[in-house]
């Protein structure tokens, strides 16, 4: 009765170690994918994010005279008549 019970039990954990570790796709293997798609899940939501906040500015380029005008400013060193441009670059 005993030696059956060990062979029950080397059996029994045998099959769990398989599952858990065995196989074409181990129980490890779904783990890792699923932390995958969890974090591919968190970088399309960064990104899609990052399109509206684009969107958005887009928007306000096309439409908004302060956005178009602290573009020019900030890109193109533009300024308006009367004002004096400094730039500051520094020493390599």
């Amino acid at each position: 009765m005993r030696r059956t019970q060990l062979a029950a039990g080397i059996v029994v954990l045998g099959g769990v170690a398989f599952g858990i570790f065995g196989g074409e796709y181990s129980t490890l293997d779904w783990w890792q994918l699923k932390r995958q798609v969890a974090e591919q899940d968190s970088a399309i939501a960064q990104i899609r994010t990052e399109i509206d906040s684009l969107g958005t500015l887009a928007d306000k380029l096309e439409t908004d005279s302060a956005t178009q005008e602290r573009a020019a400013r900030e890109q193109f060193g533009m300024i308006r008549d009367g004002e004096l441009l400094y730039r500051v670059e520094e020493r390599r």
